[in-house]
């Protein structure tokens, strides 16, 4: 019998140094597409897939993380007594009760893998998800609720997966795909940043897992890989070996990488352009500053 995932890690320990000075005082998971932080797109997508506990992996300086999850009841009070009942709502969306989310202490930045393995022993021995807050994928139905609904088909180890430009599989992990059904493959291998050109396929692995217990064992033995970090890749490439139940999902949705200042600056374009409020004034600045541009060319 396959147990329901009901628990997710979010790697939250990184410095962001790719968004200094901004990441100097405000966590990068904190910056906001729109009016919603990057990490609050991570948890609504978790709980639209039935995760009920929330493990975060933080390291110093994400205090504002934290607060973010907690009740405000002065601001509440102040929306209450003022009649804004819709920014009420939004609001309280924002909250998360007592004992649903935990924080774990990464104190040196070792990768991945590390990380992951840090929440060990709130996971103990259940399948869990993992979800980097990086990648903000927007799809009608959540990548990792597709991807909880595939698994209960296929148990095992799942990595979102999509397909990439030949030129840009080294930067990230590729999958090695033994068979191809389609929406899932499975997996002869994974490889973690390939050199040029010798990717063993176009078949990127993107930030949301659902892995099984045994992963935290796997890491538990690793040796750094790429990078001189413990690579969540090579774990999962050792339950292949094993097990061989590891599976590729190509989710339905579009990816925005938002640890990037272009990917961030393109999501922000393609979810304000979503608001109804906000699409017309933002459609007609975009088609005015291009028309600049071409002007000045």
């Amino acid at each position: 019998m396959k147990r329901k995932v009901t628990k997710a890690i979010f790697p939250v320990a990184g410095l962001g140094t790719r968004f200094l000075p901004a990441t100097k005082s405000v966590p990068k998971e904190i910056m906001t597409l729109v009016d919603r932080p990057l990490i609050q797109y991570a948890i609504d997508e978790a709980r639209a897939a039935g995760i009920k506990e929330f493990i975060f992996v933080t390291s110093r300086g994400k205090g504002a993380l934290e607060d973010y999850f907690d009740h405000s009841p002065e601001l509440e009070a102040n929306l209450r007594k003022k009649g804004k009942d819709a920014l009420l709502k939004e609001l309280k969306k924002t909250n998360m009760d007592s004992g649903a989310i935990a924080y774990i202490r990464q104190h040196k930045a070792l990768g991945l893998g590390h990380a992951v393995w840090c929440a060990r022993r709130l996971v103990g021995d259940e399948p869990f998800a993992v979800i980097l807050p990086d990648d903000v994928i927007a799809a009608e139905k959540p990548c990792l609720q597709q991807m909880v609904e595939a698994y209960a088909e296929t148990g095992g180890n799942m990595v979102a997966a999509m397909e990439v430009p030949a030129a840009k599989t080294s930067s990230y992990g590729v999958l090695d795909v033994k068979e191809d059904m389609g929406t899932h493959v499975s997996v002869n291998g994974m490889v973690e940043k390939p050199p040029a050109g010798t990717a063993p396929s176009n078949l990127a692995v993107i930030g949301r897992y659902i892995l099984s217990p045994k992963i935290m064992k796997n890491l538990n033995q690793m040796k750094s890989g790429a990078g001189g970090e413990i690579q969540l890749t090579d774990a999962i490439a050792q339950e292949i070996k094993g097990e061989q139940n590891v599976f590729g999902y190509r989710f339905t949705g579009q990816r925005y990488d938002c640890g990037s200042k272009a990917g961030f600056l393109q999501a922000t374009v393609a979810f304000g352009l979503a608001r109804e409020d906000l699409q017309d004034e933002l459609a007609e600045f975009l088609q005015a500053s291009l028309s600049m541009r071409r002007a000045a060319q």
